[in-house]
């Protein structure tokens, strides 16, 4: 006879209770597969974004004087990663 004890005759033991919530908790997201590929798509346009702003204030200069914007605010948008949200310009 096998007297190794298996998972099924274990005593079970029930965890303690939680009596608060920790920051990690808070910070614990379930996101659906469709809200990550959304949060991708953004991440994307960003980047394509940036690039193209930055390819701009390289390639001609007036132009980001025509849409409003001075030279400083383009290059802190140029800066931002790719993650990070712009302000509005």
């Amino acid at each position: 006879m096998n007297t190794t004890p298996t998972l099924a005759s274990a005593p079970h033991q029930a965890a303690p209770p939680r009596t608060h919530v920790t920051p990690a908790d808070v910070s614990r997201r379930h996101y659906s597969l469709a809200t990550l590929r959304s949060i991708v798509a953004t991440w994307r346009w960003r980047t394509r974004f940036r690039g193209d702003l930055e390819q701009r204030l390289k390639g001609d200069p007036h132009l980001i004087d025509d849409i409003g914007l001075t030279r400083p605010q383009v290059e802190a948008e140029i800066a931002k990663p790719f993650w990070q949200v712009s302000n509005p310009l």
